[in-house]
């Protein structure tokens, strides 16, 4: 039997698969409404679904590219307290990083910000953003005294 899963079946396929099952195993999956029929209606639908995925998925990509050029152009200063030999007490946080973008006009969530390690000297540091799973951005994060 053919069947078209409608969510992820451990160990068979994820959803949008098509699948040749025994008969009994379909018939189990279509009752638990984790599958249908792979008729041509289905097939159809499922084609359809899978394009207009792909459109959406293509307008976020662009959308995430036109964020990344804006970012690069973006500087964000922090005045952190400093200690002898100007040394930082504690670390720019992803989460302060974030919170200066959202006030400069950017939706950016903390766990967007990944550091590579904690901001805790002056001078200026590269950050990355994750807009996209495809597409990285890079600010400039400035700690000054």
């Amino acid at each position: 039997m053919k069947i078209i899963l409608l969510e992820d079946v451990r160990k068979q396929g994820k959803k949008g698969d098509i699948l040749e099952v025994k008969d009994g195993y379909g018939a189990f999956l279509i009752k638990n409404k984790q599958a249908v029929v792979a008729s041509k209606v289905g097939v159809d639908r499922l084609e359809k679904e899978n394009l207009a995925k792909q459109k959406e998925e293509e307008k976020i990509y662009q959308e995430a590219l036109q964020l990344k050029e804006k970012l690069s152009k973006v500087e964000l200063k922090f005045s952190v307290k400093t200690g002898a030999m100007d040394k930082v007490f504690g670390s720019v946080s992803p989460k302060q990083i974030a919170d200066a973008l959202k006030e400069k006009g950017y939706a950016i969530d903390k766990k967007q910000v990944k550091e590579k390690e904690p901001l805790s000297t002056l001078g200026y540091h590269q950050v990355e953003i994750e807009l996209h799973k495809k597409v990285h951005a890079v600010v400039r994060v400035n700690l000054e005294k």
